[in-house]
């Protein structure tokens, strides 16, 4: 079985944001706006995604 990979792109600055969003653009690994990070597609991520689904884009 192939493992699915989510291309998560930041689009929105998260300076106006609250800390733990700030904190899990963080953790997911982006710095930069629209730098796009490779992450597994797994409850976790989706987790993470959800939370800040507002300042970034997502591609299967």
């Amino acid at each position: 079985m192939a493992d699915k990979k989510l291309k998560i792109t930041l689009v929105k600055s998260p300076i106006g944001a609250i800390p733990k969003q700030r904190a899990t653009i963080e953790a997911m690994g982006l710095r930069k706006l629209n730098k796009t990070v490779e992450l597994p597609d797994n409850a976790a991520t989706r987790g993470q995604i959800q939370r800040v689904r507002h300042l970034v884009k997502v591609e299967e």
